[in-house]
């Protein structure tokens, strides 16, 4: 019995990767979140640039929510980064005026809901009053 060889990996159809228009989608979706990072951190008294700088922009939203720069940290620990992720968009949101279903847009598609954020009419609130129990006299 006679076997075929397999067709010359010439004619084969491989993958060659991502195409054009994928590569253009990613560009935008990175543009759009850099800018509305940009405006949310202007927004809350902070320099813009900050949002292109890796980690330092994670200092900086933590400082904008008012949660300890040791939560950096928490961000390299699978699945905990997760949660304080939420945790952190939630408090964002909160200084903006918004609410936890905003939060969980911000969390899941920041590329829709920093724009909106940044460039909307949402003004920051600034530091959150702390709880304070009232003394009764």
């Amino acid at each position: 019995m006679h076997s075929m060889l397999p067709p010359v990996l010439a004619q084969v159809n491989v993958p060659q990767g991502q195409g054009t228009a994928a590569w253009f989608v990613e560009i935008a979706v990175l543009v759009l979140l850099i800018a509305g990072m940009w405006r949310v951190f202007q927004k809350a008294g902070k320099p813009g640039w900050a949002a292109i700088i890796p980690i330092y922009n994670i200092i900086v939203l933590l400082q904008i929510t008012g949660k300890p720069i040791w939560w950096l940290v928490l961000y390299f620990i699978p699945f905990v980064n997760v949660v304080v992720l939420v945790l952190v968009c939630v408090a964002l949101a909160r200084r903006f005026g918004k609410g936890v279903g905003f939060a969980i847009g911000l969390a899941l598609l920041p590329f829709i809901f920093y724009p909106i954020l940044g460039f909307g009419d949402a003004t920051y609130g600034g530091a959150l009053a702390p709880a304070t129990a009232t003394a009764v006299r």
